[in-house]
């Protein structure tokens, strides 16, 4: 399923049933919800998240960076010849790696900056690099896509959160939309493993995504999702 279509869907229905369960809707919430809802696809390096994350010019910037550093290398004298060119060439290959590889890179390249310099937040710091390593070298549909990754978000959300005033809610909103994501998934020909190495395949098969039936079973599930939403927010008492 598109990301857009998780971000509605996921958020809409996370918050439509709290709203229901008499929880109250912050703006915090609204954005744990957000969040969740398209976190599973942190694994894929093109998917909505990620792609907003790690922008194509910040791609740019990195290449620009690395051609700088091969010519640093290159003339710095740090090593001798030949040295100095094997070097300038590994790092400039860098530059023509394809745009999912150095999403990939530049997400080990925060997640060191994180282990290096955030000190500050231990130990969430060392938690937050640890995701951004595992989900950059993880495939699609992996582990993100699991009953233990809905099990570990919401407890990891818990305990965050337990010092927040009013943050009693936001594990609830993390972990129902999270859950929605893989739940949504579930319809898709590919489907998803919820508990490896079991190797039971949840999978409906009432659409693939990007196909013109997928986007059509995608625009129902969106306009069901925005019709409980006006009546959760708008036409209930």
């Amino acid at each position: 399923m598109m990301g857009r279509s998780h971000l509605i869907i996921s958020t809409g229905v996370t918050l439509s049933v709290m709203s229901l369960m008499a929880h109250e809707i912050t703006i915090p919430v609204i954005a744990v919800a957000a969040l969740s809802s398209l976190l599973p696809d942190i694994d894929e390096p093109n998917s909505l998240l990620v792609r907003k994350a790690i922008p194509d010019f910040l791609l740019r910037v990195l290449q620009v960076a690395l051609i700088g550093a091969a010519i640093y290398l290159y003339f710095a004298g740090i090593v001798g010849s030949p040295w100095n060119i094997v070097l300038a060439l590994l790092v400039g290959s860098v530059t023509f790696l394809p745009g999912r590889k150095l999403r990939h890179l530049v997400m080990v390249l925060i997640a060191t900056a994180v282990f290096a310099y955030g000190g500050a937040y231990d130990p969430w710091n060392y938690i937050v690099a640890c995701i951004l390593v595992v989900t950059s070298l993880v495939p699609h549909r992996g582990l993100t896509h699991t009953l233990y990754a809905v099990a570990g978000w919401s407890t990891l959300l818990y305990f965050a959160s337990s010092g927040i005033q009013d943050g009693g809610s936001l594990w609830i909103a993390g972990g129902m939309s999270y859950a929605l994501h893989l739940l949504a998934d579930s319809l898709t020909q590919r489907g998803i493993t919820p508990l490896p190495p079991i190797p039971f395949k949840l999978r409906l098969k009432l659409m693939s995504t990007g196909t013109k039936k997928g986007g059509a079973v995608e625009n129902v599930f969106i306009l069901l999702t925005l019709a409980l939403v006006v009546y959760v927010f708008i036409l209930s008492p």
